[in-house]
């Protein structure tokens, strides 16, 4: 049916025609309410908050604007409420016996990052962007640009994202925010500003190999088979000198090889034997890491994402073993 006689339906109370008309969009606003919650559980709230908001006012959807940029005006006002007043996930002390961490480089304030699985990005970064979008949807996906993102201010965050992230113009952002083109563009300029301040120049570091490329498989086999065997050795020969390890929800952060491998030497050294399953989160490499048991089941610990530069690895993020559904992974896995 033509998308007239969807809206008319739409507008009448028909939820079908209503689905219909949302559906092709549902992916692009999940990722949306994520870059601008840096979570995934409260991106996928804030994505049926915005649905159920948007058939409950379809009545009065006049067209002016189109019916995407309709849904993104609901979204972006609803992570702005969401931004405001969540309770975030609090930070959470360190929980693994018998392992004394080194003193962190740093304590970490994003403690409420989630990972975003690959397989629900097909369709969702993949949509025609404006022609002001400054950033590969790729690299807008990235943990470290989501974890960037989460410091701004809640107005700021918006508009670098509906500006630089998805090329909307200055005028459409300000009717979404209900504001000016220059209050949109001052804004603009603080968030670019911001955002600067925490990512380093990307002149600095060499282009991750593509995704699935050989270049790409050789690394991640490689910190596998040394994770795997506890291969201290190995798996510092591929770190970065600046090498940037996180956990949220637990706040430690270490900054630098040495320190790492400190990290890395306590885990290993306790004992504790890992199995790694492939996955894939926020376009980058990641692993389900599974604890060896006495009875030889396997327990699911967490997940470790990988953040590629060249042949090198220049970031680890490990989250907790709760996220491990996400991505289709069991949270444990039987003997062998």
């Amino acid at each position: 049916m033509e998308t007239s006689g969807l809206i008319s339906r739409a507008r009448a109370g028909d939820g079908e025609a209503f689905r219909e008309l949302t559906e092709p969009h549902r992916r692009e606003l999940e990722v949306h309410c994520y870059r601008m919650l840096g979570s995934f559980q409260d991106a996928e709230d804030a994505l049926q908050d915005t649905l159920l908001a948007a058939w409950q006012a379809f009545g009065g959807f006049q067209g002016r604007a189109s019916l995407r940029t309709w849904l993104y005006r609901i979204a972006t006002n609803r992570c702005l409420n969401a931004r405001r007043s969540a309770s975030r996930r609090p930070a959470k002390e360190w929980d693994v016996p018998k392992v004394e961490p080194p003193e962190p480089t740093r304590l970490g304030e994003i403690v409420w990052l989630e990972p975003y699985p690959d397989a629900l990005l097909e369709g969702a970064i993949d949509v025609p962007l404006g022609p002001e979008a400054r950033y590969e949807q790729t690299e807008s996906i990235s943990l470290a640009f989501v974890t960037a993102l989460q410091v701004l201010p809640p107005r700021q965050l918006a508009v670098l994202i509906l500006r630089d992230v998805l090329g909307f113009h200055a005028d459409e952002v300000a009717g979404m925010l209900d504001s000016t083109v220059d209050s949109v563009n001052s804004a603009l300029k603080r968030a670019r500003a911001g955002l600067q301040r925490r990512r380093p120049p990307a002149a600095d570091r060499e282009s991750p190999p593509a995704s699935g490329s050989p270049s790409e498989e050789a690394i991640v086999a490689k910190f596998a088979s040394a994770y795997e065997s506890a291969d201290l050795d190995a798996l510092v020969a591929l770190l970065t000198d600046d090498v940037f390890m996180s956990m949220p929800p637990m706040p430690f952060e270490y900054e630098g090889r040495d320190i790492v491998a400190r990290f890395c030497a306590g885990i290993f050294g306790s004992g504790r034997r890992f199995d790694l399953v492939p996955t894939r989160a926020n376009g980058q490499p990641a692993f389900g890491a599974y604890l060896h048991a006495p009875t030889g089941i396997r327990h699911g610990t967490g997940l470790i994402v990988l953040t590629l530069t060249g042949d090198r690895i220049c970031a680890m993020t490990r989250f907790e073993n709760s996220v491990l559904p996400w991505f289709g992974l069991p949270r444990s896995l039987p003997s062998r």
